[in-house]
């Protein structure tokens, strides 16, 4: 998942990262002592070069890719859903090995996270951020076995 966009994204603006990234979610400024929320997508993607610093990314990414593993817990999934929101990163996708699917979620003009339908085997993903980039799931999870 991660090669297949970083091919996409060479000679675009947008760049892609993989964890240990520090994503930092800052309340009022920039400035650490605003910063109360840190989070370590699996694999996200920045266009906003003003965003990035040499200890990551501050503020929302434009893409966050979280892979689930069975020590995902509920909690989690939806704290970092809730940031991820609040933040206004504008696609979030959530991708199941176990299940093989991936589900994504685009932020809306309320600032909400709509869901998609459920994508699986056999079907292809596109993103509203990347116009133009087709991912077929296929190969993702053949990439994860």
């Amino acid at each position: 998942m991660f090669n297949p966009l970083v091919n996409f994204l060479k000679n675009l603006p947008c760049k892609v990262y993989c964890a240990p990234f520090d994503v930092r979610f800052p309340k009022k400024s920039k400035e650490d002592k605003d910063v109360f929320t840190v989070l370590q997508p699996d694999i996200c993607v920045v266009c906003d070069k003003s965003k990035l610093d040499d200890r990551g990314c501050i503020g929302a990414p434009d893409i966050v890719v979280e892979i689930l593993s069975p020590g995902n817990t509920k909690m989690e999934l939806l704290h970092k859903y809730k940031v991820y929101e609040e933040f206004g990163v504008k696609e979030y996708w959530v991708v199941s090995q176990s299940d093989q699917n991936i589900l994504i979620y685009t932020l809306n003009d309320l600032g909400e996270f709509q869901p998609s339908k459920l994508f699986t085997l056999s079907e292809k993903i596109t993103s509203s951020v990347l116009p133009g980039f087709e991912l077929e799931l296929d190969d993702v999870f053949e990439d994860l076995d």
